[in-house]
């Protein structure tokens, strides 16, 4: 897309707006698009969208049937959702709902973007905890979807758990319908854009109770060192979070020395990415706390 005037921008995105009414779903599909974009890359035309009217008529199209226009649409709505005051819109139309029961759609560009979409909806939703449980079987719907084939379906999957896994109360209840043992099945993918997001989901996970010393029982431990040889530093960061999680659990640290995490750990700490240097040092400070403690053993 060309880079236009912000009163350009304004009129074509007021322009867009004005189409979503009685059009047919071939133009609804182009004009939903164009929407999405514009709201994905640029703050103001999701401002515009929202103050010309523009959401609720998106959301009312996540009813319908047509697959290309609902993968637009879940889009739109995601890209939307990124501003509070139009997230506020869409949970008034029970936008969300409408987007956690397209997670059920046989087709996975529909359920991947829809997860997507999810994602940000449950960021800046005023009680997302709230909102998410609110949803009978939600929680085990999407737990569920970890075992999509469609690696872009359990990307999407896994960024949304992240995302629900920071309430404590739905923590819980995922943990409960088996995200664990889920989760570590997928460790052995190579797929740089599903590492990124499942190791977060981890980090994220790793908070409830037991559930880092489960991920180690699963053999998940030693999957995620190998993901730090990757060149993404977007994968870095994320693994790093997820093994600092982990090392807080002493076998874990074990499993990780022997796989030869601390050299690929030590140039990370003197990464420019402040997350990642100081999950980097966290992990390596409770490997050695615990090689300290060996140690101090033996002599007593």
């Amino acid at each position: 897309m060309a880079e236009l005037s912000s009163l350009e921008s304004r009129l074509a995105v007021e322009q867009l707006v004005s189409l979503l009414g009685n059009q047919p779903e071939e133009v609804l599909v182009n004009v939903v698009g164009a929407l999405g974009e514009c709201a994905s890359r640029y703050a103001d035309s999701r401002v515009v969208i929202r103050k010309v009217g523009g959401v609720a008529p998106l959301v009312q199209l996540l009813t319908g049937t047509n697959q290309p226009l609902l993968i637009n649409t879940t889009n739109a709505v995601g890209a939307c959702a990124l501003d509070q005051e139009s997230m506020a819109v869409i949970d008034k139309q029970d936008g969300v709902r409408l987007l956690w029961s397209l997670l059920k759609s046989p087709n996975d560009d529909v359920q991947a973007c829809a997860a997507w979409a999810i994602c940000p909806c449950i960021e800046n939703a005023k009680d997302a905890g709230e909102l998410v449980r609110s949803f009978v079987g939600g929680l085990e719907l999407i737990v569920g979807l970890l075992k999509s084939p469609d690696h872009e379906a359990l990307a999407s999957v896994c960024a949304a758990i992240a995302k629900i896994a920071k309430n404590e109360e739905n923590l819980g209840v995922i943990t409960d319908h088996g995200v664990v043992p889920l989760l570590a099945k997928l460790t052995h993918t190579t797929d740089d854009h599903l590492r990124r997001h499942l190791a977060d989901a981890m980090a994220r996970c790793c908070t409830w109770r037991n559930n880092r010393v489960a991920f180690g029982e699963a053999e998940a431990v030693a999957p995620l060192v190998s993901y730090l040889k990757s060149p993404d530093l977007d994968v870095h960061r994320s693994t790093a979070c997820a093994l600092h999680q982990l090392s807080k659990d002493p076998d874990n640290c074990i499993t990780m020395h022997e796989a030869a995490v601390v050299k690929c750990l030590l140039p990370m700490v003197g990464s420019t990415d402040f997350v990642l240097q100081e999950a980097a040092a966290g992990c390596i400070s409770n490997i050695r706390h615990l090689a300290l403690a060996n140690e101090k053993e033996k002599f007593m």
